[in-house]
C-alpha cells in the first residue's frame, strides 16, 4: 500500500481497485462469494497503517462508484476507528479528519448521515480539543442557508449530542466560549425551520441537556419553553413526540422551570395524550406519572382528573394493531419459538434480606399506550384514592356491561382498569369486593382467551382481601385459576400461574387442606406445558412448597409431586440452562420437607458436586470438561446445597464427609465472580450451624477469604458478598470459638467502618456487622474488650435497629460479656448501651434477660453521686419506660 505521508497522502490505483472489489462482493445480494472469505480479508488489511485512509478516500472522493460502496466504506471505517484511532499516526489522523468535513455537505443523504456517526467516534476519542476544525466547520454549514449542509452539521451534532453532550459544554482553546454555547442559539433558531428534519434534530440536541443543564440552557430557559410552546403543535409526529419528552423530563428533573407554566403544560399533555400517532400520545402519557414523582403539588393535578380518567381507560384498550392480539391466539401445544425463551437469571442467596424485589417477568413486555396507561392510573390511584372512583366506576360499568364479541376489548380493558386501582382505591372499593370477585370469577371461563388472562391478573391484585374474605370465594378463585392453569391457550397459562403464585404467597398455610388438588394441577400442567411456560410451573411448585412448608411432607403429595420432578431432573443434562429453574424449584421443595427430604437428597446432592467440578474445570479447559463455562450452573448448585443444608439441619452431614464439597467451596469462596462468591458464603455459613467439624481443616482459610471480603474498597459493589461473609464468620464464631480467636482482631477491624460509615451501605450488612461482632465478642470477651469504647456508640446504634430473633440475642451476650470483662470501656457510650437495651421487644431467652439485668444493676450501683439519674435524664420516656422492665 501507498507509503504514509503528510496530508497530500494518495491512495495507490491497485489498492483502491482492491478494496472497491471487496467491498462490492460484500454488500452485493447475489455475490457467491464467501462473505466470511470477504471478512477476513478486510481484517486482514486492517493491520495496514493508511487501509482506513483508503476508507475515508472511497467514502468521500470515489464518486464513480455506487453511494452503498461509499456508505459501507464509511461503516467499515467507524468500526476500525473505535478500534484503532488512538493507536494511529497523527498524520493520518489528520488526513481522514481533513476528509470528512467536506462529506458534511454531501448531496447523498446516506453519506451524510453516516459522516455524522464516523464523527460522533472520532470526538470521542479524540476529544473536541483535537479538532478544533470540527466547530468552526459545523458552524459554518448550519450557517449556510443550503438545505444539505444544514442537514449534515445538524445530523452529526446531534449524534455528538446524543453520545457525548458533555463534550460540548467544555472549554477549548482557540474557542472564544464553550461548544454549546455557541450552538444553542442556532438550534433555537432551527425550531422555526420549514423543514422537519432540522426542527426535529435540533429539537433532540437541546433535550439531551436537561439531564446535563449547562449554564447556557439554564439562562435561555425562557427561550427554550417559548420554542417547546411554538412547536407544541408541530405537523411532524416526530416533533410532538419531542415536545412531551423535554415536558417529561422537565418535570422530573428540573420541575421549577414549569412551575409558572403548569397550567399551560397540563392543557397541552392532556391534549396530546389523545393523539392519533401512538408514539406521541405515549410520550404524553408518561407526564402523569413524572409529575406524581416529583413531589409537586397534587392539587394542580385535582381540576384535571374528570378529563385525564376518560382518556387514560380509553388508551387502555387493545389497539388494533397491539402485537399481543396476535400472540393471545398461541396454542398450547405448539413447541416455543427460540425468540419467545427469554434468557432468564437466578439471583444469589443473600442472608437476612427479606426485601428482594420481584423482577416482572411478563413475556409480553413491549412498553405501549395501554401500559403506560394502566401505569399513570396505578400511580393516581396511588395519589388520590377514593377520589376517582365517582369518575371511573361509571366507565368501567358501561364497558363491562357492553355485550356481543364486537366489543369484548372494552370489558378487558374495564378488568384491567380494576386491577390497576387496586391497591390504591382499596378503601372506596372494599365495600364491593365480594360483588366484584364475584364478577371476575366468571371471565376466568371467557370465550376471549385476552379477557382471561386480564381476569387472571386482576383477581391475583386482591389475593390479600380473597384470603380474607368467605371460604366459599376463596375456594372459588383458587379453583378458577387452577382451571386456568390447565388452558389451551400459551397468554392465559402464563398469566394464571403468575397469578396463582401471588395467590400462594398471601394464603400461605390456607393452601395446605387443598394441597392434593392443587398439586394435581400443577403436575398436570408440568406434563403438558411449552418450555417457556414451564418455568413458570417451577416457579408455582416453588412458591407452594415455600407457603406450606412442612404440610407439603405427607407421603400422598410427595407421591403426586416428586416422580413427575425426578424425571425431569433425569432427563435434563447439566449443561441445560432449563435445569435452573428446576434447581430453584427443588432448594423451596428440600427447604420444605426438611428432614423428609432426605430419601431424595443423596442423587441431589452429588449432582450438584459434579456440575460445580465441571463448571471449574470448563473455566480452564472447556474441551475436557465437555461444556461451556457458565457461572450461573455453579450459583444455582451452591443455593440448591445451601437449600438441603437448612432442611436437613445435621442430616447433611454424611452426604459432606464423603464429598469434596469443602474443597470446592473453598475455591467457590475465591472465585472473581461476586454471584459465586455471595453464593458461596450463604452455604459456608448454612454448614457452620450444622457441621462445622467437616470445615475445621481448612478453617482458616475460610475465615481469611471470607475477611477480605469486609475489607475491600469495592465494599459497595459487593455489598452482598460482604453481608453473607459477614454471616458466615459469626455462625462459624459460636460453633468453633476455639479455632475463630486468632482472627477476631482482624475481624474487627473491618468490622467497625462498617458499623461507623454505615449510612452509605446496604442495612443488612450493617445488621449482620453489629450481630457478628457480638457473637465475636461473647465468644472472646478478652480479646474484643479493651478496644471496646471506639466502637461501642456506632454498634449500639446498630444493634437498636435490629428485630427481635436469636441473632440479637447473641449479640447481647457478646455486649453482655464484653461489660463484665471491661465495665468502664462502655461508661462513655451508657446512653447508648441503655438505648439498645430498649430496643426489645421483649428478650425471650431468659439467661440473656438476666444478663442484661445484672449489666444495668452494676451501672446503677457502680455510679454514685447523681450519675445514675444524669444517665437517665438524657434518656427519651419511651427509653425510660421500656427500662423498667429490667427493674431500674
Amino acid at each position: 500500500m501507498a507509503a504514509a505521508g503528510s496530508v497530500s497522502w494518495q491512495p495507490q490505483e491497485e489498492g483502491l481497485k482492491e478494496i472497491c472489489g471487496l467491498l462490492e462482493q460484500q454488500i452485493s445480494p447475489y455475490s457467491s462469494a464467501d462473505k466470511s472469505q470477504i471478512w477476513q480479508k478486510l481484517q486482514h488489511y486492517s493491520q495496514f497503517p493508511d487501509f482506513n485512509n483508503y476508507l475515508v478516500f472511497i467514502f468521500a472522493r470515489a464518486e464513480g462508484k455506487s453511494g452503498e460502496i461509499r456508505q459501507a466504506a464509511g461503516l467499515l471505517l467507524k468500526n476500525n476507528l473505535r478500534a484503532a484511532y488512538k493507536l494511529m499516526s497523527p498524520a493520518h489522523q489528520q488526513y481522514i479528519k481533513s476528509e470528512l468535513l467536506p462529506c458534511l455537505g454531501a448531496a447523498d443523504k446516506h453519506i451524510r448521515s453516516t459522516v455524522g456517526t464516523i464523527v460522533t467516534v472520532v470526538v470521542q476519542l479524540g476529544g473536541i480539543l483535537g479538532w478544533p476544525e470540527l466547530v468552526l466547520a459545523l458552524v459554518s454549514c448550519l450557517d449556510s442557508g443550503d438545505l444539505n449542509h444544514m442537514e449534515g452539521a445538524m445530523d452529526a451534532l446531534s449524534k455528538i449530542c446524543e453520545d457525548i453532550p458533555q463534550v460540548l459544554d467544555s472549554d477549548v482553546p482557540g474557542l472564544a466560549e464553550r461548544p454549546i454555547n455557541i450552538f444553542l442559539p442556532r438550534l433555537f433558531q432551527f425550531f422555526q425551520s420549514p423543514h422537519a428534519t432540522l426542527r426535529k434534530l435540533s429539537l433532540g440536541s437541546v433535550n439531551e441537556y436537561i439531564m446535563l443543564m449547562p449554564s447556557a440552557l439554564y439562562t435561555s430557559m425562557d427561550k427554550y419553553l417559548q420554542g417547546l410552546f411554538v412547536l407544541a403543535n408541530d405537523p411532524a409526529a416526530e416533533v410532538r413526540k419531542l415536545v412531551c419528552g423535554a415536558f417529561v423530563q422537565l418535570i422530573e428533573l428540573h420541575p421549577s422551570f414549569l412551575e409558572p407554566h403548569l397550567k399551560n403544560v397540563i392543557e397541552y399533555i392532556l391534549q396530546v395524550n389523545k393523539d392519533t400517532e401512538e408514539e406521541v400520545a405515549l410520550e404524553a402519557c408518561e407526564f402523569w406519572s413524572a409529575y406524581c414523582d416529583a413531589q409537586l403539588p397534587y392539587e394542580n393535578l385535582r381540576e384535571y382528573l374528570p378529563r385525564l380518567i376518560p382518556i387514560l381507560l380509553s388508551n387502555m384498550v387493545y389497539a388494533d394493531d397491539d402485537e399481543s392480539l396476535v400472540d393471545a391466539e398461541e396454542d398450547g401445544s405448539l413447541p416455543d419459538r427460540d425468540q419467545d425463551l427469554k434468557p432468564r437469571f437466578h439471583t444469589s442467596r443473600l442472608h437476612g434480606s427479606d426485601d428482594a424485589e420481584d423482577d416482572d417477568d411478563d413475556s409480553y413486555n413491549i412498553w405501549n399506550l395501554r401500559k403506560c396507561s394502566a401505569a399513570a392510573l396505578d400511580v393516581l390511584s396511588n395519589v388520590f384514592g377514593d377520589e376517582i372512583l365517582p369518575t371511573l366506576m361509571p366507565i368501567i360499568q358501561a364497558k363491562l356491561s357492553a355485550r356481543g364479541d364486537e366489543t369484548w376489548k372494552d370489558r378487558e380493558a374495564a378488568v384491567l382498569v380494576l386491577g390497576a386501582i387496586a391497591e390504591g382505591c382499596i378503601n372506596g372499593l372494599y365495600p364491593h369486593l365480594s360483588e366484584i370477585v364475584a364478577f371476575l370469577i366468571p371471565l376466568l371461563d371467557d370465550k376471549f382467551a385476552l379477557i382471561r388472562s386480564i381476569s387472571c391478573w386482576t383477581l391475583s391484585r386482591f389475593s390479600k382481601y380473597i384470603v380474607q374474605d368467605s371460604v366459599e370465594q376463596f375456594d372459588a378463585v383458587l379453583m378458577g385459576l387452577l382451571r386456568r392453569i390447565l388452558d389451551t391457550n400459551k397468554r392465559v397459562q402464563e398469566a394464571a400461574c403468575s397469578a396463582f403464585a401471588t395467590l400462594e404467597e398471601e394464603a400461605a398455610e390456607e393452601l395446605a387442606p387443598r394441597l392434593e388438588v392443587i398439586l394435581q394441577h400443577l403436575m398436570c400442567a408440568f406434563g403438558k406445558y411449552q418450555k417457556r411456560n414451564l418455568r413458570i410451573v417451577y416457579d408455582a411448585i416453588g412458591t407452594l412448597a415455600d407457603a406450606v412448608g412442612e404440610k407439603l411432607n405427607e407421603p400422598v403429595y410427595l407421591e403426586i409431586l416428586m416422580p413427575p420432578l425426578i424425571a425431569k431432573w433425569e432427563q435434563v443434562s447439566n449443561s441445560d440452562k432449563d435445569l435452573f429453574p428446576l434447581l430453584e424449584c427443588f432448594t423451596s421443595i428440600a427447604q420444605a420437607l426438611g428432614p423428609g427430604f432426605f430419601q431424595f437428597a443423596q442423587p441431589v446432592f452429588q449432582r450438584c458436586i459434579s456440575i460445580i467440578q465441571t463448571q471449574q474445570l470448563a473455566k480452564v479447559d472447556s474441551a475436557s470438561a465437555g461444556a461451556q463455562y457458565d457461572k450461573e450452573f455453579i450459583v444455582c448448585s451452591l443455593d440448591l446445597l445451601s437449600g438441603l443444608t437448612e432442611g436437613l439441619h445435621s442430616g447433611i452431614e454424611s452426604l459432606v464427609s464423603q464429598s469434596s464439597l469443602r474443597d470446592l467451596l473453598l475455591q467457590c469462596c475465591m472465585d472473581e465472580s461476586s454471584d459465586v462468591r455471595q453464593s458461596a458464603f450463604a452455604l459456608l455459613g448454612d454448614l457452620a450451624k450444622v457441621c462445622p467439624v467437616h470445615l475445621q481443616p481448612r478453617l482458616s482459610e475460610f475465615l481469611d477469604v471470607a475477611a477480605n471480603q469486609l475489607n475491600t474498597p469495592k465494599l459497595k459493589e459487593t455489598v452482598a458478598v460482604a453481608n453473607n461473609a459477614c454471616w458466615a464468620i459469626g455462625e462459624l464464631a459460636i460453633k468453633v470459638p476455639q479455632e475463630i480467636s486468632p482472627f477476631v482482631m482482624t475481624v474487627i477491624s473491618c468490622l467497625v467502618p462498617i458499623l461507623q460509615h454505615g449510612e452509605g451501605l446496604n442495612k443488612s450488612l450493617v445488621e449482620n456487622s453489629a450481630i457478628t461482632l457480638g457473637r465475636l465478642a461473647w465468644v472472646c470477651p478478652d480479646v474484643v474488650s479493651p478496644h471496646m469504647e471506639h466502637f461501642m456508640q456506632s454498634w449500639c446504634i446498630a444493634l437498636s435497629m435490629i428485630r427481635d430473633d436469636i441473632e440479637k440475642e447473641d449479640a447481647f451476650r457478646g455486649l453482655c460479656a464484653m461489660v463484665r470483662t471491661n465495665p468502664a470501656g462502655a461508661l462513655s457510650s451508657l446512653v447508648f448501651v441503655c438505648k439498645a437495651i430498649a430496643s426489645w421487644h421483649e428478650i425471650r431467652g431468659e439467661e440473656v434477660h438476666s444478663e442484661v439485668c445484672q449489666v444495668l444493676h452494676g451501672y446503677k450501683q457502680m455510679l454514685r453521686n447523681g450519675e445514675w439519674e444524669q444517665c437517665m435524664s438524657a434518656l427519651e420516656p419511651p427509653v425510660k419506660d421500656k427500662l423498667s422492665k429490667f427493674q431500674v
